[in-house]
């Protein structure tokens, strides 16, 4: 357990996106897994944690009135939760959902289609950032790496052995993710998570070895493992952490 229970730790949940790879004509974060939003099984999990004491709940703006109507019934708020409009892109949409954020507290970043996070690996993260002030989630690359030309033949085969494949939750010191994106934002850097944005104003991020199992839903075939692990552990208790 964190240290310092009583320290300000505010979660910036993502669901901005417009999720096509996912081909369907509702965004993936609304998707019912047996009857439940995607979005509110990854709210359940935050909301449930006791290290956090704020939820920045980041959608697009033309969502709100569906968030309220659809997703927060299943959650019936316990802690402070605020919707935030998202951007143009998920790095404009983290950056709307540190706006106003003071102190010292710590920030809290995850993917709103990531639904399978264990407590555990949140309260390692929050761990992990006290010591590094920054850390994130990741897993080991365990297949073949190789890079490849454009026209796809082989260049070479990479060493996976340093490889880790990013995951979320990340988690900043509060001050440094500001700075992190106000750098950006100067620079016109873009990045594909917020520890590369840190990473690139000399910053070090911390990995703290995760789950394999807390994936990310993007794709239909994403979809079909996560309803298939549902009910594994629907039929087998302790497959992956109970929702």
């Amino acid at each position: 357990m964190i240290e310092t229970p009583d320290l300000m730790v505010t979660a910036v949940i993502v669901a901005a996106g417009k999720g096509e790879r996912m081909q369907s004509r509702i965004p993936k974060q609304y998707l019912h897994i047996y009857g439940v939003p995607v979005l509110a099984r990854t709210l359940l999990i935050f909301n449930a944690c006791p290290l956090i004491k704020k939820i920045h709940l980041v959608v697009p703006e033309s969502d709100f009135e569906l968030v309220k109507n659809t997703v927060l019934p299943f959650i019936r708020p316990a802690k402070a939760l605020d919707l935030v409009p998202g951007g143009a892109r998920r790095q404009d949409s983290v950056h709307n959902g540190i706006l106003g954020l003071e102190g010292d507290g710590y920030v809290l970043v995850h993917d709103g289609v990531r639904p399978f996070v264990r407590n555990e690996d949140i309260v390692n993260c929050l761990n992990a950032a006290r010591r590094f002030k920054a850390a994130i989630l990741g897993i080991p690359a365990m297949d073949t790496l190789k890079q490849a030309d454009s026209d796809l033949f082989i260049e070479k085969t990479i060493d996976r052995r340093s490889i880790w494949l990013a995951q979320t939750p990340q988690v900043f010191q509060c001050r440094l993710l500001k700075e992190a994106h106000e750098s950006a934002q100067r620079k016109g850097l873009s990045g594909t998570d917020d520890a590369s944005l840190v990473e690139a104003m000399g910053g070090t991020v911390r990995i703290v070895p995760g789950s394999p199992y807390n994936i990310k839903i993007t794709t239909p075939e994403d979809f079909t493992f996560a309803h298939a692990m549902l009910h594994e552990e629907n039929r087998t208790e302790g497959f992956i952490p109970r929702f």
